[in-house]
């Protein structure tokens, strides 16, 4: 049985956008682990790798250096191991990754 269909960016520059919403998501996911350590201070431990994974892509995608892979992107190990509690932006990643692994979505359905 296969699992849900994860929407992929239509375009280079909404896959651009979605990796900066997903930086800026990391962004407050350490200032909230920070400031709530008792409930999300477990994010701490694997904030600092997924943010420089995904910069590193943010970095690739604006200098063109990206290219389309059917293999996981190196942080996907991170976002696998960790719940919506932890990663409440977990849906997002996965976009990412299905965009990066299967292309854009060029259909033209919603």
């Amino acid at each position: 049985m296969a699992g849900p269909v994860i929407k992929r960016a239509r375009s280079r520059e909404q896959f651009v956008q979605m990796v900066e919403q997903a930086l800026f998501e990391i962004e407050e996911l350490r200032s909230a682990a920070e400031y709530d350590y008792e409930d999300l201070g477990p994010a701490l431990e694997f904030v600092a790798p997924l943010e420089e994974g995904v910069r590193a892509l943010l970095e690739d995608l604006r200098a063109g250096r990206h290219t389309f892979s059917d293999e996981d992107l190196p942080f996907m190990s991170i976002v696998r191991a960790q719940g919506t509690l932890h990663l409440p932006f977990k849906y997002l990643l996965l976009q990412i990754n299905a965009t990066h692994r299967e292309g854009l979505d060029e259909s033209g359905d919603d």
